[in-house]
């Protein structure tokens, strides 16, 4: 069983930065597609941006491309989604996925993670 834990939420004005982090535990997350989806009230959860246990491959939805920065550190169990540019509309909860098929390119479907964390809310102030 994997455990993910997300921190690093908080309110932030416009324009500004944030790092999420995702930590692990239970098992070692070095060969799990990991990534980040998120969640607005009243919304679905949307998938945000994921990358593969090599780190070699990113996907990012279109709306974060060029803000939104995934990294991973096998050696930490960790992954990590830097925020740039931030905007009010990106204001959801944050959630931390893991998937253990080890894909070649990163999933965008909810339904391929088997592991979830509780989440983290960013809020954007305009």
């Amino acid at each position: 069983q994997v455990q993910l834990v997300e921190s690093g939420g908080g309110l932030v004005q416009a324009g500004g930065s944030l790092r999420l982090s995702c930590a692990a535990s239970g098992r070692t997350l070095s060969s799990y597609t990991m990534a980040w989806f998120r969640q607005a009230p009243g919304k679905e959860r949307e998938f945000v941006s994921a990358i593969t246990w090599t780190g070699g491959n990113t996907r990012y939805t279109d709306s974060v491309k060029g803000r939104f920065t995934i990294s991973r550190e096998n050696a930490k169990n960790a992954v990590y989604l830097q925020m740039n540019s931030l905007k009010p509309e990106d204001t959801a909860v944050y959630y931390c996925a893991a998937d253990r098929d080890g894909r070649y390119t990163p999933t965008m479907r909810i339904g391929d993670y088997d592991y979830w964390g509780q989440g983290t809310q960013v809020t954007v102030s305009s």
